[in-house]
């Protein structure tokens, strides 16, 4: 079947474009970036919804670390394989339909998990939650490009980004807190109701007027669409670039602190620390890169500047063995730029996206983030079982600049 282009799957109504004054257009834009940004919260508060609570759910059922792993694997896995296809949907039927659908789906999943005691349920449940969660990038992103003007794309882009990392740096502790007060199963519980209050939100909302198309998204009747759209040379490097700053981001991530204490040992707290400022900056760098991606036309540029500071930044960490402060400030810089990059990245994804298609190939290029987390874990779990904990930043610097390269062959494709 061919996938026709719809340039305006929000709107409910026809409205004219001139109705709006200058002020309520910007109060439209914000509230739809907020409510965007709720689900995009929501998004990464669910997917560690498991992890802290992992002590009291192997308790309660007895069972093994491995066993749990089973939910968390059925999780990743629906959600890596149907992502593409959820964007499809989003382009067929409207990205609010889809994104309300896929917060229902995956709070009532997890309000089963919270009121059914069987861990089988547990298990299949975490695997139809893994279906709620597909929808998100594909609709967050197809949302914010028809509903906010390209001159605060960049920041709706980074708002976007911060509030799902703000969800994956609560989601700890404030589960934790909850397991104290209500129980594991009145966590999960909680966070299901948070999950649906969102869905209702996004529901309820009345869509504004799209925003006008810039001149450089045009329809051409002659550009491919559906597959053939998103096996092209030019999404394919997207893709590539998504998985392998995704694949340099987890190895920094999980690997940091024991490569060091393997490398130069550095105690534990030190090099804790030193993670702890990466993961703090790239939040932070996140919002400073919307700001100044909103000012430029030409992305490719803080995007290869923020991976080339990446990898100078892991090859440094690699080499010499540095001081608590240095090191701090070191992985603070490498978290800063690597959340730089990010809005220009989403907007050079946008670019070379033809109208009615944003879904589609924002669930496929964010279908890399989800192997390289996979397969990251094993290779650089490869690494430090034989010895190598020097080659784990040599291999983040690797990815960094092998991103690089998808980047800068992706502009000349694009000229």
């Amino acid at each position: 079947m061919t996938d026709t282009p719809r340039t305006t799957p929000l709107r409910l109504a026809d409205q004219p474009v001139n109705d709006a004054q200058p002020s309520d257009k910007r109060i439209s834009e914000t509230r739809v970036i907020a409510t965007v940004s709720a689900a995009h919260f929501v998004s990464h508060y669910y997917t560690l919804i498991l992890a802290p609570l992992f002590a009291f759910v192997r308790a309660d059922y007895g069972v093994t670390y491995t066993e749990l792993g089973i939910a968390l694997a059925a999780y990743n896995l629906v959600s890596g394989a149907l992502q593409t296809p959820a964007g499809f949907l989003v382009d067929r039927i409207g990205a609010r339909n889809v994104l309300v659908a896929g917060l229902t789906i995956g709070a009532l999943a997890f309000a089963v998990v919270g009121m059914v005691d069987s861990f089988p349920v547990l298990v299949a449940m975490f695997a139809l939650a893994g279906v709620g969660n597909t929808v998100y990038h594909p609709a967050d992103y197809t949302i914010l490009s028809q509903q906010v003007r390209p001159a605060r794309a960049a920041q709706a882009f980074s708002i976007h980004t911060f509030a799902g990392m703000l969800g994956s740096a609560l989601a700890p502790t404030t589960l934790v807190l909850l397991q104290g007060a209500i129980g594991w199963r009145g966590a999960f519980l909680a966070a299901a109701f948070v999950g649906l209050a969102v869905a209702g939100v996004i529901a309820l909302q009345r869509d504004p007027t799209p925003a006008p198309a810039r001149p450089d998204r045009a329809a051409d009747s002659d550009a491919p669409v559906g597959w053939p759209l998103l096996l092209s040379p030019v999404i394919l490097l997207n893709l590539a670039y998504f998985a392998l700053m995704s694949f340099g981001s987890a190895g920094m991530q999980n690997f940091t602190v024991v490569g060091l204490d393997a490398l130069f040992g550095t105690p534990f707290g030190v090099a804790s620390s030193g993670l702890t400022a990466y993961l703090m900056l790239t939040a932070l760098g996140v919002l400073a890169g919307g700001f100044f991606a909103g000012r430029m036309t030409h992305h490719a540029l803080p995007v290869v500047a923020g991976m080339t500071a990446v990898a100078a930044c892991a090859v440094t960490i690699g080499l010499v063995d540095l001081g608590g402060v240095a090191l701090t400030l070191v992985l603070g810089l490498a978290g800063f730029m690597m959340g730089f990059q990010m809005p220009s990245r989403d907007l050079i994804v946008r670019a070379v996206t033809p109208p009615g298609s944003v879904g589609k190939v924002f669930g496929f290029v964010s279908t890399g983030p989800n192997v390289a987390w996979a397969v990251a874990p094993l290779v650089f779990g490869q690494l430090m079982d034989r010895g190598h904990p020097q080659a784990v930043f040599m291999v983040i610097a690797a990815s960094c600049a092998l991103a690089i390269l998808t980047v800068l062959f992706a502009s000349l494709r694009r000229r």
